[in-house]
């Protein structure tokens, strides 16, 4: 990453983020699917205000950030490696895999619903992923125990 570390460029990574994601939402919500009946009742059980809105897009892999900067700073915090089953981008998911991972990334859209959108979700989730680490961040740690919840079974 150069000679400074990621949380000294987080500000001005911030706005790297937001751009593709807000990008990568708008590939979904073009190209994706709307929720199921029965995985709108998941998003409710979630807390999420605009089930309708989701759309879901099926991919073999979740792609990267084409931004060499960003794509250095993901490396370094270890996002998206290892390929993860899928992502939730706003109302836009990518997803690789089964039901409960649909639940678990609804999970992520309320709290983008709840926190205002894409640059605050990011702001507080690349934070503590950042600061914490992936897998203690309190906003993973909510998803996963919401989604453990509504599907009755450990998810991750």
């Amino acid at each position: 990453m150069g000679e400074e570390s990621v949380p000294e460029q987080f500000e001005t990574l911030l706005p790297l983020a937001v751009q593709w994601a807000t990008e990568e939402e708008e590939r979904i919500l073009r190209e994706g699917v709307p929720l199921a009946e029965d995985e709108i009742v998941d998003a409710v059980a979630m807390g999420v205000r605009n089930p309708k809105r989701i759309r879901l897009l099926q991919v073999d892999e979740i792609p990267a950030p084409r931004h060499p900067i960003l794509k250095a700073a993901a490396g370094a915090i270890r996002f998206l490696t290892p390929a993860p089953r899928g992502l939730a981008l706003c109302h836009g998911i990518f997803i690789r895999s089964d039901r409960s991972l649909i639940v678990h990334e609804l999970a992520h859209t309320a709290q983008y619903e709840r926190l205002g959108g894409i640059l605050p979700f990011l702001r507080k989730y690349l934070f503590e992923c950042l600061t914490i680490g992936y897998s203690q961040a309190p906003l993973e740690q909510e998803a996963i125990s919401m989604a453990n919840r509504v599907c009755g079974s450990q998810v991750s």
